[in-house]
């Protein structure tokens, strides 16, 4: 198939198909969105707004009635159906990418892993923040030695939503997969296990703060590495001062990073990945590398932020599909973070710290 772009189906036109899988699959070469799925009116204008050629369908089995008109099926769908049309696309035939959480349970994403290998097929999993250019600035560090041995990873997702917005991802049914821990902390857990290896032992605390709310709202995870690096993660909806996006301290310097990644509010805005720059910051925002003193009254000097690259993970499915390039992000990397998340479910419910 040199030259053709590879055909993909995308199922699900909410904020993760329409901000996310969408915008980024249509910017990298030798992918083509063919059509999207969903059964709602005002997104399937949407979709024929943003995309005018694209196909309509109402359904997933409209796609796999027809798998051989494609190459590629992206699950931008609710959680709780990622098991089972994963199962149906893989089945029918077909790679597939999904949005994380994989599964509800890393049984479940070994299993995917298994059927994925069996059928011969790629099962990729979209963790975007792996391209946030903050990550990408700190894994250099890391990488680099500048920071030392480290010793501790301080990483935060949080937000200030005093009143829960509703839907399935606030929903307390545990058939949702709903909550932030599963939510914004597959994020976080992944960022560290791809850092500092794989984890060993788990504590967790996690409540439920706003009135009306059902899941989730406001948790912290500490996770301890094989290596010996502890990993300290917040995900919350109701802080009301937000702290540094890293904290992360090592035996030589720490480096402080406040802020996102700009490529998500980029995309919510309607911006397109293009090559003049996407994904940059402005210097007022990098982070700071030193010891000794805050990096809020001037200790330590400004690191360069590098760029974020969201499209990187598309391309490279793209490669991993037509010249057999390394999966991006794969099923047993997936089970492993749910394996921490699961763990601090049970530590957050039981109080007490979960072996792994």
């Amino acid at each position: 198939m040199t030259g053709t772009p590879f055909r993909v189906g995308l199922v699900g036109y909410g904020l993760a198909g329409s901000v996310f899988h969408a915008p980024l699959i249509a910017s990298v070469e030798g992918l083509a969105l063919d059509t999207v799925v969903t059964s709602n009116p005002q997104r399937r204008e949407q979709a024929r707004a943003d995309f005018p050629d694209v196909r309509l369908a109402a359904g997933p089995d409209e796609l796999f009635a027809r798998a051989g008109e494609l190459d590629l099926i992206v699950l931008a769908s609710p959680n709780k159906t990622h098991v089972p049309l994963a199962t149906a696309a893989l089945k029918a035939g077909l790679p597939v990418v999904v949005d994380k959480p994989l599964a509800g349970t890393a049984a479940e994403a070994r299993d995917l892993a298994a059927l994925a290998d069996e059928r011969g097929l790629l099962l990729s999993v979209f963790q975007n923040r792996r391209w946030d250019n903050d990550f990408l600035t700190l894994r250099k560090l890391v990488a680099e030695g500048e920071l030392g041995d480290v010793w501790r990873f301080e990483s935060r997702f949080e937000r200030w939503r005093p009143r829960p917005k509703g839907g399935w991802r606030e929903s307390g049914d545990p058939a949702e997969i709903g909550g932030l821990l599963y939510d914004l902390g597959s994020h976080l857990v992944d960022q560290a296990l791809v850092l500092f290896g794989p984890a060993t032992q788990v504590y967790a605390e996690s409540v439920v703060r706003r009135a009306g709310a059902e899941a989730d709202d406001d948790t912290f995870i500490a996770v301890t590495h094989a290596g010996g690096v502890r990993s300290h993660l917040h995900v919350s909806s109701t802080a009301a001062q937000l702290g540094p996006r890293f904290r992360v301290l090592g035996s030589r310097a720490g480096y402080v990073k406040y802020g996102l990644d700009p490529q998500e509010a980029a995309l919510r805005e309607g911006r397109r990945p293009g090559p003049e720059g996407w994904g940059t910051e402005d210097e007022s925002l990098w982070g700071r590398v030193g010891s000794g003193e805050s990096p809020l009254t001037g200790g330590g000097r400004p690191v360069p932020t590098l760029p974020g690259d969201y499209p990187a993970y598309y391309a490279a499915v793209t490669a991993a599909l037509r010249d057999g390039a390394p999966n991006p992000v794969t099923a047993p990397e997936a089970a492993a973070a749910l394996d921490v998340l699961e763990a601090a479910r049970r530590s957050a419910r039981d109080g007490v710290a979960v072996t792994l």
